[in-house]
């Protein structure tokens, strides 16, 4: 994501998100899972896509959480280019229907989740998301590490 957006969807995160499942910082995630492999990592760092802007249009309940909601054209192309290429190896949750959205809440109970959702959505205006690169990630059992990134053009 572009400096700004970054920023403030981490703040959003530090302020709402368990600190002690806070991992990460604040993403647009693209795929729960790819498998950790030469041909993975050959075919990313080659890929290439153009940066695009993508808009925040509103708030997503999680049921025990809050994201904000991300569309656009490009990031729905770029999920179906990568889709596409890794069809064989992705998981059930990543076959479902692609919803872009950046978590800035989870694993809190329904009613806190509820709560946030109402405070955010009762002034929520539409904003842009530069989307600049794509981080790739490793999960290792609770924390996660960073791979590389691989930049958009």
């Amino acid at each position: 994501m572009d400096e700004k957006s970054q920023a403030f969807f981490d703040g959003k995160r530090r302020a709402y998100f368990p600190p002690e499942r806070n991992f990460l910082n604040a993403h647009l995630m693209v795929f729960h899972h790819l498998p950790n492999t030469e041909e993975t990592r050959s075919f990313l760092k080659a890929f290439r896509f153009p940066r695009f802007v993508a808009k925040a249009t509103g708030l997503m309940k999680l049921g025990r959480g809050v994201a904000y909601q991300v569309e656009c054209a490009e990031i729905k192309q770029l999920h179906q280019l990568l889709a596409k290429h890794f069809y064989a190896v992705l998981s059930a949750q990543d076959r479902q229907g692609y919803r872009p959205h950046v978590t800035i809440q989870n694993k809190v109970s329904p009613e806190t989740a509820r709560l946030l959702f109402d405070a955010l959505n009762s002034n929520f205006e539409s904003f842009n998301v530069g989307i600049e690169a794509i981080q790739v990630f490793s999960y290792l059992g609770g924390p996660w590490q960073h791979e590389f990134d691989v930049d958009l053009i």
